[in-house]
C-alpha cells in the first residue's frame, strides 16, 4: 500500500465540501480517500480560524522539508 499526500486541490475541495457542511465520511467517498485521511487532514490543520487551505499546504510543505529523511543501514 502506498501512501500519497493531499494535494493542493483536494486540501481546497475538502475545505469546500466542510464549508457546505458535509461530514468527514461523505468528503472523503468524494475524494476517494480513506475517511481518516480527512480526519487527520483537519485535525491537524485547523487553527483558530477553522479549516484554511492555503495555510494546510504552507504547513505541509514545511512539515516535509524540515523532516528526517530516513537512512538505510546496511553491512
Amino acid at each position: 500500500m502506498s501512501y500519497k499526500q493531499l494535494t493542493e486541490l483536494e486540501r481546497y475541495q475538502v475545505y469546500r465540501l466542510k464549508k457546505m457542511g458535509f461530514k468527514q465520511k461523505i468528503i472523503a467517498k468524494e475524494l476517494g480517500r480513506s475517511p481518516s485521511t480527512i480526519s487527520r487532514e483537519i485535525s491537524r490543520n485547523t487553527g483558530k480560524k477553522n479549516y484554511r487551505p492555503k495555510q494546510a499546504q504552507r504547513m505541509t510543505e514545511n512539515r516535509r522539508k524540515n523532516a528526517h529523511k530516513a537512512i538505510k543501514i546496511t553491512e
